[in-house]
């Protein structure tokens, strides 16, 4: 920590004059930029693997660690100016809306508990899944899986074999679920934010959600249903950890409101251009942001200040979650933006044969690629400036987008949505989930382990998809 302090007040002394400082130019980068990121995932993926009371108590240390391999050399090779301003834009354009948003989801849906048992059969917890992928897209992949991850796991903590009930709801509340509006996604939000139209992926890549969605919850039904019916599966009903005898009750549910005010204000900041920017040492932040950041912060402490604390304990709510994702993200914001810049000169830059792979030999994109490309991508960086990678790589114009480029644009929005599955850290609730079951439990298959259960469950039906609606 103190030597943190120390890299951040040396970053501050330069604040003043990083507004003029040059952003990273993705031409001049070579792929051992790229190192540090890989380290981070690499440490993640084995870290709880090879050494986990190792790396529960210092994971924190260790992504700031790999921060420092990037900052560093940064710093010494275009300037401290160039590494601070950086870091400004790492954390004020995405970080801080980021964690900031998801922070109130899961204060918000951390404080509406639900007393009583339900009972996890193979129809309930495929009705939960169901339920919670249609929410996704009303209210975000983050607020469903926090809203709707506790229930799940009370109703199934009689049960021996539960993973895969953990795994499926990544798949579908996680990600898949998010697919049909802006409010779904960070990668579709963007997208909104440039220009596409509110109900463009509702009218446009309606029938590929419908795919995934029957298709994961069908296989997720007949999965659970063997389970289920192996002898040794559940536990009696007198070993029940959640009894019976409490009626079916929802306590915190002023939370709902609040929910419903989260939304409210990540719409207000897609819809409303004031038109004031603020350049906060290089990086401009707008207006309606810093007001939907100022509010979320104020819905973050109402929650905490009037949901009765019996509502969170029944949810055995701590923070241990948001800790691991908060401090995991910071790294992988900051160590991300050297393969985001390469990525963003395109064909000039070193992953210039990733661009090129995505026009066909006529010139015309390629959108079975786009798909692929795109997806592959998001399943191990950020999805959302994935998706504006290849937004702009497209074309960059939204009307022309949503036009004749219509389904190279579905393309890019399915991969950067669906693949987002992919990984743990493939989309910020995947990892939120993970922790949340681990700490009720739940032993939850390694990185590894979960990318094993993605390649044998999605990447068929990503190939199914690809060949039936991005062939031509």
């Amino acid at each position: 920590m103190q030597l943190l302090k120390k890299i951040l007040l040396t970053l501050a002394l330069f604040l003043p004059i990083a507004a003029y400082a040059a952003d990273l130019d993705g031409a001049q980068l070579s792929v051992w930029w790229g190192i540090p990121f890989m380290g981070l995932l690499v440490s993640i993926a084995v870290g709880p693997l090879l050494i986990p009371g190792f790396w529960h108590h210092h994971f924190g240390k260790i992504a700031l660690g790999w921060s420092i391999a990037f900052l560093i050399p940064c710093a010494i090779w275009f300037g401290v100016p160039t590494a601070a301003a950086g870091v400004v834009h790492a954390f004020m354009a995405e970080y801080f809306p980021f964690i900031i948003l998801l922070t109130a989801l899961f204060v918000v849906a951390g404080g509406i508990c639900l007393r009583g048992n339900l009972h996890g059969t193979p129809a309930l917890n495929t009705g939960l899944l169901a339920l919670g992928t249609v929410l996704a897209s009303l209210m975000g992949t983050t607020g469903a899986s926090m809203l709707l991850i506790r229930p799940l796991i009370r109703a199934n903590d009689n049960r021996k074999h539960a993973v895969h009930i953990i795994v499926f709801f990544i798949f579908l509340v996680a990600n898949a679920g998010g697919a049909l509006t802006p409010l779904g996604d960070p990668p579709l939000f963007l997208g909104f934010l440039k220009g596409v139209d509110f109900s463009w992926t509702f009218k446009n890549i309606f029938f590929e959600t419908i795919f995934m969605w029957i298709a994961l919850l069908v296989i997720f039904y007949f999965l659970d249903r063997y389970y289920y019916h192996r002898r040794e599966e559940h536990l009696p009903v007198a070993q029940d950890p959640t009894p019976d005898n409490i009626k079916l009750s929802l306590e915190g549910k002023f939370n709902f409101i609040l929910l419903g005010i989260v939304i409210a204000l990540v719409l207000m900041s897609g819809l409303w251009k004031s038109g004031i920017t603020y350049n906060i040492y290089g990086t401009p932040v707008e207006l309606q942001n810093l007001l939907r950041d100022g509010l979320l912060l104020v819905v973050i402490v109402v929650s905490l200040w009037l949901t009765p604390k019996v509502a969170r304990e029944g949810n055995n709510f701590t923070w241990e979650p948001m800790l691991e994702v908060g401090k995991l993200f910071a790294a992988i914001f900051i160590t991300i933006a050297p393969v985001i810049a390469m990525l963003k000169v395109g064909v000039h830059g070193p992953f210039g044969a990733i661009v090129e792979a995505v026009t066909g030999a006529d010139g015309q994109p390629n959108n079975m690629m786009y798909f692929w490309v795109t997806g592959i991508l998001s399943s191990f960086l950020d999805n959302a400036p994935t998706y504006l990678v290849f937004f702009n790589t497209a074309s960059g114009d939204a009307v022309e987008l949503m036009g004749k480029l219509g389904a190279t644009l579905a393309a890019i929005s399915c991969g950067a949505v669906f693949m987002g599955a992919n990984s743990y850290i493939g989309n910020a609730p995947n990892l939120m989930v993970k922790a949340i079951a681990e700490e009720r439990g739940i032993r939850m298959p390694s990185f590894f382990g979960y990318m094993a259960w993605a390649c044998v469950v999605l990447l068929p039906l990503f190939a199914i998809m690809s060949f039936i609606f991005f062939r031509a």
